[in-house]
């Protein structure tokens, strides 16, 4: 560890992604510090966590002892903190449960510094609730939509579909004692939700999104008498659940306009040359709900001064450069923003 006031590069890089995930849910796992130093991919959690692989660490994009000095600093970040030492069981969304191993070694040590998830004493009364019901809580089954024919290892029949993958075993869903079951498309959470609830046996639909690089929810395997239920209930209490989801509406609309209100005021107090109605329009562009840009990730949320600087910088580069023109000519998206990266300069100081 680096003496009292400093702090190594790797440290700095543990704590940033430590606090991003106490900001978020009010704990932090050694999972949370490894996909967030980008060292373990969110393919590779999935893999293991449906028991693709029998240790995580085979999977980890970084030497042992980089690993183990990145936990030994989360350890140490953590206990100044003051944050509580919990220790989680790891399951496998596989039909038998079967524990998760962190490591080939499967030493105790080493399984305990993974499995510590680190609470902190600020935690609010929802994020520990959900905390406590996400340690107890048996891990969904996953089925994986595949596109080329898979030979069932348990009938050697040949088919494209869900599949269960365990190990590196492919199960069809008849042999997986899953064909019983009926398919529920995603989009009605209150659907999906009371379907699942009422259903004694469930399983995930997932697909690969190549373009995307992860997996993508598509529904939910369930009971055909579960979904019939759920479906009188959602019925039922139509009219009720349409009102609610325009009360929400309204309310979201409300919060909308004072985060934006709040995200231009911290333009303006970065970039003081840029024009009000500019730094607005940023604002609104970025922070739109469901947009997935910078203003909607958690830095963004926090009025981060990085994830501020970021969104004016894109607005730049597309309305104040020729970077627009220069992709639909064909330029590639690296040389386009090296040729642009001056202008943007430019305009940055002129606001500053």
């Amino acid at each position: 560890m680096a003496g009292a006031g400093t702090e190594t590069r790797l440290e700095r890089r543990v704590r940033e992604a430590a606090e991003d995930a106490v900001r978020r849910r009010g704990a932090v796992s050694a999972l949370d510090v490894l996909t967030g130093l980008g060292w373990v991919t969110d393919k590779a959690v999935q893999d293991w966590r449906q028991g693709r692989v029998d240790a995580l660490d085979r999977l980890v994009q970084a030497p042992p002892e980089k690993r183990a000095a990145a936990l030994e600093a989360l350890r140490a970040w953590a206990e100044r903190g003051g944050l509580a030492a919990e220790p989680v069981e790891y399951a496998a969304a596989t039909r038998d449960r079967r524990p998760l191993r962190f490591t080939a070694e499967g030493s105790a040590g080493a399984e305990l510094a993974h499995r510590t998830h680190w609470v902190s004493p600020q935690a609010t009364a929802a994020q520990r609730r959900r905390e406590e019901d996400r340690r107890a809580k048996a891990p969904d089954l996953v089925v994986t939509e595949v596109q080329a024919a898979r030979e069932c290892a348990e009938c050697g029949e040949s088919g494209t579909g869900p599949h269960l993958e365990e190990g590196s075993a492919v199960y069809c869903l008849d042999c997986a004692d899953l064909g019983h079951l009926v398919f529920l498309p995603a989009g009605d959470a209150a659907l999906t939700r009371r379907a699942k609830k009422a259903s004694r046996l469930s399983a995930v639909v997932q697909r690969w999104v190549a373009s995307r690089r992860k997996f993508r929810r598509t529904g939910l395997l369930v009971e055909e008498g579960a979904l019939e239920e759920a479906e009188a209930q959602c019925l039922a209490d139509e009219d009720a659940r349409a009102r609610r989801r325009e009360r929400d509406a309204v309310r979201r609309t409300a919060q909308d306009a004072v985060f934006q209100g709040r995200f231009a005021e911290e333009i303006r107090a970065a970039f003081p040359g840029c024009p009000e109605e500019r730094a607005e329009r940023i604002a609104a562009h970025t922070a739109l709900r469901g947009s997935g840009r910078v203003g909607r990730s958690a830095a963004g949320r926090d009025l981060d001064p990085g994830a501020v600087r970021r969104a004016v910088v894109a607005s730049v580069r597309h309305e104040d450069t020729p970077y627009d023109d220069l992709l639909m000519s064909g330029v590639p998206r690296d040389e386009a923003r090296a040729r642009i990266a001056a202008d943007i300069d430019r305009v940055l100081a002129l606001w500053s």
